[in-house]
């Protein structure tokens, strides 16, 4: 089991973990005083629904950044830990968005029926939601500091494993963002439709049951993808592409849908935290298919070989999967690891 091994290697894990703490304190603060105060004829209203979906979907947000925070160490992937920062500035976005729209919610519905909800819940909340956006910006700004140091840190392993070939070192390197992007597409993704099948309402029941299904399809499609580039699969990659297109037409889409005048009522409770996850999700999707493209065009240029013959073998080897083995001895027998 990996265990942080350096100053900063243990500076980044802390302070993701003091981040995750206090802000799931409050999120899970705010979460019981909502269910507490709100009446129980309210709980079939729209609006009632938002709130804990934010909230849920905010603090599986920060556990999925802790598994990744460690999964970067582990591998000392410096990519993914530049990523992370990029992550948590997403996270910071999603605190400011979803403090509005809980104070819609709540106004909402205490305008529809004062005993639906307490109207003081907002003002025992809001310091709460206020200070969520501003630990996290701390924690972007400490955690980029921080990343910074560890690229220096990583740069000896990585030169030390690293073919000397310096197109072998852009390939490798696109692969790492690849597999990088890969791994936050499946948060974005997921948290659109979460928010989508929960909240949103009165839509199509063609249209319901196939966002339902995207779900495991999502989960299925982004696992190929890295099984499929560690194979260098081109039947495989291009059968991913295609799909990635599909999904970049299908967020696409729903941006347009929402804001119809014809349709834009069953969106209205969450447009604006559907709105960024959809514009988050289209940017990630862009650049994981120009990604996967170039991947695809690196097939049988020698790549292969360095990415299967990863082998964590002691402490200080543990995690290199930003780095190539030095493969100046012959090719180590093939052998396929899971980031």
């Amino acid at each position: 089991m990996y265990r942080p091994n350096s100053l900063w290697t243990w500076a980044f894990i802390i302070i993701a973990i003091i981040q995750a703490a206090i802000v799931l304190a409050f999120e899970a603060y705010v979460f019981g005083i909502f269910q507490t105060h709100l009446g129980k004829d309210a709980r079939k209203q729209t609006e009632a629904r938002t709130i804990p979906t934010y909230l849920t979907l905010f603090i599986f947000g920060f556990i999925y950044e802790l598994i990744l925070v460690y999964d970067a160490l582990r591998l000392k992937n410096t990519i993914q830990v530049i990523g992370l920062c990029i992550y948590n500035t997403g996270l910071l976005i999603y605190a400011a968005v979803q403090m509005e729209q809980i104070q819609k919610a709540v106004l909402a519905l205490f305008g529809k029926n004062p005993a639906f909800i307490d109207r003081s819940i907002w003002s025992e909340s809001q310091p709460f939601l206020v200070a969520v956006p501003c630990i996290i910006a701390l924690g972007t700004v400490l955690m980029s500091v921080v990343a910074w140091k560890l690229y220096d840190e990583f740069a000896w392993t990585i030169y030390k494993h690293i073919s000397a070939d310096l197109r072998m070192k852009r390939r490798y390197l696109t692969f790492q963002i690849y597999i990088a992007l890969l791994k936050f597409d499946f948060f974005f993704f997921l948290g659109f439709t979460v928010q989508f099948v929960v909240i949103v309402v009165n839509t199509a029941d063609v249209e319901f049951a196939l966002t339902v299904a995207a779900i495991p399809v999502t989960i299925i499609i982004l696992a190929l993808a890295a099984f499929w580039t560690r194979r260098e699969n081109k039947f495989g990659m291009i059968v991913i592409i295609f799909l990635y297109f599909a999904g970049l037409a299908y967020f696409l889409f729903k941006l347009v849908r929402m804001y119809q005048s014809s349709h834009e009522q069953s969106y209205i409770p969450a447009r604006r935290s559907l709105t960024t996850f959809a514009v988050i999700t289209v940017i990630l999707i862009i650049l994981t298919i120009v990604n996967a493209c170039v991947c695809t065009a690196n097939f049988n240029k020698g790549l292969k070989p360095h990415i299967a013959s990863r082998k964590l073998q002691s402490e200080d080897e543990k995690g290199t999967m930003t780095e190539m083995p030095n493969l100046a001895h012959g090719p180590v027998p093939s052998r396929m690891t899971i980031d």
